[in-house]
């Protein structure tokens, strides 16, 4: 039940050397917007005051230039009252101790904007700490260690620079930004202290930060949003923790939250203002006074994810004012590859996790119509874990079906429990996960949807995407409404006692079908582009049905085809169930690295419990390790409880961060039972 998530972002890669060509970047957009709203926003500041929920009314047509997003009930809408989706992506380094985003000792910083754009990304969520926002503020940038000869265009740039002309390449690329505080200090591990505050880090530090962040960027609609705080958390049993309720307390996020967001808005009350909720809430009839006992004798607390769990808002919702027309909600939630919940341990599935996790933690937010949903973290690694690929899906599904606006874990290949959009080139597109995530991006009409008015999304003369401009230059409507036809009943082929190949007919559509979900007893298991999917991971002599159904670019979807029932063979009959263990140090730095090891299954019969062994040299250790069970002192590592089922020619991977030298050890056995 406690979520200990110190993987996440702690990775400092030492990278490659990449010649990439550099491009020239545009000058960031100084129009002062914020005075082109005004006028709307005044005549209707004494009406919103009086409700927390009622939306203004704003002017019917944006302002030109002018980009900035309000709030009208669950939706985030233009100033012209249309109907957007922030579909985006993450991307970190300035939170970090490099203070600038990581890849760029390789990978070129224009290129990777580009292909962001290209893919249909609209908005990137750039954590940053308050560290750096003070250092900032003193005029104390540096310069951070940028791979020159892949980005000249950087040269001689501080870290301050280098972020506002990546401001001005989103604007000519027709991205926009958040900014989200990831942690108080520029460290790797910020992320895992719960509150905002820490050191020499005062709660009104943070919030001066964030008054000279509202300053500086206060006519650059291209800045459209901030984080407030990532992932508040801890438990009543810590020393710090995160609480929410009406108190004034330092320790209480719902006030601190309110207090930050007011002085953001009263310098720009364009922005978004995104909160994020906690990690437990207590039951009812407790309070957080009530002892935080084994939750599964005598529960007090609800528990999520850090940053999840919003029940608070039910009894204790976030007051902005006059500025009501600005707030959003942002959980965050992930899958067992990050942390095993209970809710994991039993089946699940879209239906189950919506009743029983989403709906009471957030989701009711959107249902009651009280604010929008951003998901500002989800994501994580496929083909592992049949769980973690189900739980991705559904969440992926209701984001597709609710218009429910994300920002996806992550663009980095270095995130330790999720692995990123990129691969470790930070050049190629891991295109399976971006399959799953392509349905979750805005499209129209087969065009990827900028937020901006004027630019479309890819830049001038994309092929790819449009202007928010081109999307209601009809004058909006309801677009797309037609779902593609049902694609032909499956073929099944190559099966075996663990898999089978299912091939079938395309569908048609209006405008076009971008993939097809494959469906095995009515859950998805699959989102592909294709015609086809090759289904591993089956148990022998077992009967299952499979079906798909098919989507289009505006999130269309057609019913199920005819089922196809398949029973896969007996296996091999044999009782071999070896394995091999493969080591791989994926990155290091100044004592410390981080590794991981591939747990494959030689055998011809399926295993339920593996072991791995080894021996570091002294003055080398594990610090902490995912998707394992650790012993000591020589290294010991069984399988945790989601991945000991191994079939034939299978394998799982778990990983770990070290301290001391990044030594390869020899030997390393392995063991399947």
């Amino acid at each position: 039940m406690f979520l200990k998530r110190a993987s996440k972002c702690l990775a400092v890669a030492v990278g490659l050397t990449l010649a990439l060509p550099g491009v020239a970047g545009a000058t960031v957009r100084t129009g002062n917007a914020a005075e082109m709203a005004g006028a709307a926003r005044a005549g209707n500041a004494a009406e919103k005051a009086g409700s927390s929920v009622q939306p203004i009314v704003r002017q019917q047509a944006a302002a030109a230039g002018s980009d900035w997003l309000h709030v009208a009930g669950n939706q985030i809408v233009d100033a012209g009252g249309n109907p957007v989706w922030l579909t985006g992506v993450n991307w970190f380094g300035f939170n970090a101790s490099e203070r600038v985003f990581h890849g760029l000792w390789s990978a070129n910083i224009t290129q990777v904007t580009k292909s962001m754009a290209d893919r249909g990304i609209n908005i990137v969520r750039v954590p940053i700490s308050t560290q750096l926002l003070l250092e900032w503020k003193a005029g104390q940038a540096t310069a951070p260690n940028v791979n020159t000869y892949a980005n000249p265009e950087l040269e001689g740039k501080n870290s301050l620079q280098i972020f506002e002309y990546w401001l001005g390449l989103c604007e000519t690329y027709g991205i926009k930004v958040m900014l989200d505080v990831h942690s108080a200090e520029a460290d790797n591990s910020g992320h895992i202290h719960p509150v905002w505050y820490k050191g020499t880090i005062t709660p009104d530090l943070y919030y001066q930060a964030w008054e000279w962040a509202a300053t500086r960027w206060k006519t650059n609609d291209t800045l459209v949003a901030y984080d407030l705080k990532n992932e508040p958390h801890g438990t009543p049993n810590d020393s710090t923790r995160a609480k929410w309720d009406n108190s004034t307390d330092v320790d209480n996020w719902k006030n601190t939250a309110e207090t930050a967001a007011r002085r953001i808005l009263a310098i720009n009350p364009e922005v978004l203002i995104l909160v994020e909720g906690q990690e437990v809430y207590p039951r009812e009839g407790k309070t957080w006074s009530s002892p935080n006992t084994n939750p599964d004798l005598s529960p007090n607390y609800y528990y999520n994810w850090w940053g999840g769990n919003l029940r608070g808002v039910k009894d204790y919702p976030i007051n902005l004012g006059a500025n009501q027309d600005q707030l959003v909600y942002s959980p965050h939630d992930y899958g067992p590859l990050v942390f095993n919940q209970p809710w994991f341990d039993k089946p699940f599935d879209k239906t189950t996790l919506t009743n029983d996790v989403w709906r009471p933690n957030w989701f009711y937010i959107h249902e009651n119509g009280t604010a929008p949903l951003l998901i500002g973290e989800w994501g994580g690694r496929l083909g592992q874990d049949a769980r973690q690929d189900k739980w991705m899906t559904a969440l992926r599904d209701l984001i597709v079906e609710h218009k429910l606006h994300q920002t996806f874990w992550v663009l980095n290949p270095n995130s330790g429990d999720t692995g990123g959009l990129l691969l470790d080139d930070w050049k190629t597109w891991d295109e399976q996960k971006y399959a799953l995530l392509k349905p979750a991006l805005w499209q129209y009409n087969n065009k990827f949807v900028s937020l901006d008015h004027e630019v479309p999304l890819g830049g001038a003369g994309s092929t790819t995407g449009i202007s928010l401009g081109q999307r209601y230059s009809s004058g909006g409507g309801p677009g797309d409404t037609t779902a593609p036809s049902v694609p032909g009943q499956p073929t099944a082929t190559a099966v075996t006692g663990t898999g089978v190949t299912l091939s079938w007919a395309a569908s048609t559509d209006n405008v076009g079908v971008t993939s097809y979900d494959v469906l095995r007893g009515g859950t998805v298991i699959a989102t592909v582009s294709g015609t086809s999917y090759a289904v591993t991971g089956l148990t022998p002599s077992t009967a299952y049905t499979f079906s798909v159904r098919a989507r289009d670019a505006a999130g269309n979807v057609s019913a199920a085809s005819t089922a196809r029932s398949v029973t896969t063979t007996a296996g091999g009959g044999g009782t071999d169930a070896g394995c091999t263990a493969t080591y791989k140090t994926t990155s290091s730095w100044s004592g410390g690295f981080q590794a991981e090891v591939t747990v494959r299954n030689t055998g011809t019969a399926a295993g339920t419990r593996w072991t791995v062994n080894w021996t570091y040299p002294s003055g080398t250790t594990i610090a902490s390790l995912w998707n394992g069970v650790l012993t000591t002192p020589a290294v010991t590592v069984t399988n945790a409880a989601h991945n000991g089922t191994l079939a034939a020619g299978a394998s799982t991977t778990f990983g770990f961060v070290g301290s001391g030298p990044a030594t390869t050890p020899a030997p390393i056995t392995c063991s399947l039972s």
